[in-house]
């Protein structure tokens, strides 16, 4: 009884600070709701409400050990309800087949793909044959072959022809969900063309896109005072432009733990803000009867605030960038309220803003390590101020930089990796050296040039910005070019990010040391659990067009290119650094591509490709055999009792994960895993096959 009641008074000490706990309830519920395999629908979501109304009279009337309790619950339940209702908010048009037709659109994006092509977003979309209800609200198109016939700008109205698909599920059972992406989005279809894209009129001149088109005049302007990856690097910290970062650059920064520099984050925006407002409150003091008449740290504060606010316009408000001006204009009202600007609190509101407006954000790793980084900041900012006197002053600065990048690169390391099976082992190094520069030297000269452009005079500033900007990416160069730079990690299984983030959180804003140690045990399982991670013993496309077969060397591939997107991000999800080409060379198949050949378990794999794959696949139907080819087997010519994976069966199942267990093979479909949730509803619904242990001396079907 004692034990309950200590933990009944530790509840309630934590009503003070309610506020704190507040978005990590919330985000239980949006993550809950992400993770279920089916939509809940009426007969759920309004008992869900009922229930949450009532949890709130506890939490104001009722009895006072329950309100905490209930308050926890309910706002739990509205994060589901709230993640719910944003799903079908963004609702839009999804091509549900492949098309390859005319397409006529607005440019209202440029960025660069997955194989560094130009890419373009459409909106106010025209395909030929399909009605408007039917037709994706923005498609994305990759350009391949000869371009160069029109300058692709803001607002151009174009044609083309194009391959267009449905977004693309996982790449295996419980991967990245790309189609998840594509719905929040509102983008309903992708694809590429190799035929010239054509103008078809001006430029829109309307209001709508009138921020896009100033933020690639300037960031054109940027990259014409300055040559090459400098001034395209520079473009995109000023713009958010990227479409002239190559990939080699974008992989040195990766390498080096520098690319959430080249994104418009949390960072940029607070050191345009301080900047900014540093310059203005030490320039007020400057004119002592402006400075004893008015609070020059608020008339900062407000400069400052529309400064992010100039910056949020000229940037795009994506996720990322409205994240970083909510979490830099809370800090900045903060200020005009005579609060602490810097505190967990106005973390805690700043995160609870970016959920209420984008729930899925959370699942995003950008949100997961910038209020990761801010909060592990903050958490070492009070022992910090206590030891500080301690350090001589001149080592004060390269002490605060070092336990600065420490604490945000620990807090951010597991989640990096996690997302992108990397861990960059010199990534402190790096951002040890880039991120002063891009304090004292890119920002402030980015700001001054902004200033005085309009007079003709930021000539200089660029040239200073330019030459921050080399330093940088020479660093990311010197670093990912080191030996061992890069550390490769497994997929984590799913409940391993979820577990670390809440003992980390609980370890740096809970008061109480027996939180504290809850919080340490938690995150030490959540590693452990790590550890633990298995990956398949075959994997297949959800196309059927490229399999990876797990060896002692690594996976083999069955095809040296194509499909590279696939083969990519299996290896990564492996925690394997060799490309595609080594994956394919690795010793694990028999036979000629287009005709390969395993054995697992007993089990007899074949994998067929090209124009003869029919014939080949009833040449090799025998009983026991597992058969797989991309195109459509008619079965009622099927010899034996092999298994079939074709075009049809993968149609139905996505992407194949195989496992290897002591009753023999199990089988888990990518589509099984996913469910039937809003973002893959297009999908036709089948009865693929369950997760199942299959023997491999017996007949699998």
């Amino acid at each position: 009884m004692r034990l309950v009641a200590n933990t009944l008074d530790a509840v309630m000490a934590v009503r003070g600070r309610l506020m704190l706990w507040a978005p990590v309830f919330l985000s239980v519920g949006i993550g809950a709701y992400f993770t279920l395999r089916f939509e809940p629908g009426a007969a759920v979501l309004l008992p869900a409400l009922a229930v949450m109304l009532a949890l709130l009279g506890i939490w104001l009337k009722g009895p006072e050990h329950a309100q905490v309790p209930a308050m926890a619950m309910a706002l739990i339940i509205a994060g589901v309800l709230l993640a719910s209702w944003r799903a079908h908010a963004v609702a839009a048009p999804v091509l549900k087949f492949r098309y390859y037709g005319p397409v006529e659109g607005r440019i209202v994006n440029i960025d660069r793909s997955f194989s560094d092509q130009i890419r373009l977003t459409l909106d106010q979309v025209v395909l030929e044959r399909m009605s408007p209800a039917r037709t994706p609200e923005h498609v994305r198109v990759a350009l391949h072959g000869d371009q160069g016939f029109v300058d692709p700008v803001p607002g151009l109205r174009v044609i083309l022809t194009a391959h267009l698909s449905p977004p693309e599920g996982p790449v295996e059972p419980g991967g990245f969900d790309f189609q998840r992406l594509a719905w929040f989005a509102r983008l309903g279809a992708v694809g590429y063309t190799r035929a010239p894209v054509l103008a078809l009129e001006p430029p829109d001149s309307g209001l709508s896109l009138m921020a896009f088109r100033a933020r690639m005049a300037i960031s054109g302007a940027m990259k014409a005072r300055m040559d090459g990856q400098p001034g395209a690097f520079a473009a995109s910290l000023m713009t958010g432009d990227r479409s002239g970062v190559s990939a080699e650059t974008t992989n040195a920064l990766r390498a080096s733990n520098l690319s959430h520099l080249i994104s418009i984050s949390g960072l940029h925006m607070g050191l345009l803000t301080g900047f900014v407002f540093a310059m203005m409150r030490y320039g007020l003091a400057l004119v002592p009867p402006l400075a004893l008449r008015i609070n020059s740290k608020k008339v900062a504060a407000v400069v400052a605030l529309h400064a992010a606010a100039l910056y949020l316009v000229l940037a795009g408000a994506n996720i990322a960038t409205q994240r970083a001006f909510i979490m830099a204009a809370v800090m900045l009202v903060a200020i005009l309220l005579d609060r602490r600007a810097i505190s967990m609190r106005s973390v805690a509101i700043a995160a609870l803003i970016c959920l209420l407006l984008q729930p899925e954000s959370l699942i995003e790793p950008g949100f997961q390590m910038s209020f990761g980084a801010t909060v592990a900041l903050i958490a070492i900012f009070e022992p910090w101020g206590k030891v500080q006197q301690r350090i001589p002053p001149l080592l004060r600065p390269v002490a605060m930089l070092l336990i600065s990048s420490s604490a945000a690169g620990l807090a951010t390391a597991p989640i990096a990796a996690a997302h992108f099976n990397r861990i960059a082992e010199y990534g402190l190094l790096a951002n040890v050296f880039a991120v002063p520069l891009m304090g004292m030297v890119v920002m402030p000269a980015g700001v001054i040039a902004a200033i005085l452009a309009p007079l003709g005079l930021a000539g200089p500033a660029l040239w200073v910005m330019e030459q921050g900007t080399t330093a940088i990416l020479w660093i990311a160069q010197w670093v990912a070019n080191m030996k061992g730079a890069l550390l490769p990690v497994p997929t984590p299984p799913a409940g391993v990010l979820p577990l670390v983030a809440i003992g980390g959180i609980m370890m740096m804003i809970a008061r109480a040391l027996w939180l504290r140690s809850a919080g340490l045990l938690v995150l030490t399982i959540g590693l452990v659990f790590w550890s633990t991670a298995e990956r398949p013993l075959l994997l297949v496309s959800g196309d059927g067009g490229i399999i990876g077969l797990m060896t002692s060397e690594g996976r083999a591939l069955s095809k040296p290119k194509g499909a590279g997107f696939v083969a990519q991000s299996w290896l990564e999800d492996d925690g394997d650094l060799t490309d595609q080409i080594g994956a394919f060379q690795r010793a694990g198949f028999s036979g000629q591509v287009g005709a390969l050949q395993a054995k697992i378990d007993g089990t007899q794999i074949f994998h067929f490709t090209g124009k003869d794959a029919g014939e080949q696949a009833r040449a090799a139907c025998a009983d026991g055999a597992w058969v797989l080819l991309p195109t459509i087997w008619v079965r009622s010519d099927q010899p034996g009792k092999c298994q079939v994976f074709d075009a049809r069966y993968l149609s139905e199942t996505g992407a194949l994960a195989v496992y290897s267990e002591k009753t023999g093979l199990r089988i888990v479909a990518a589509r099984e895993v996913a469910g039937q949730r809003l973002w893959n509803s297009s999908v036709r619904k089948g009865s693929f096959p369950k997760n199942k242990a299959v023997s491999g001396k017996s007949d699998p079907s």
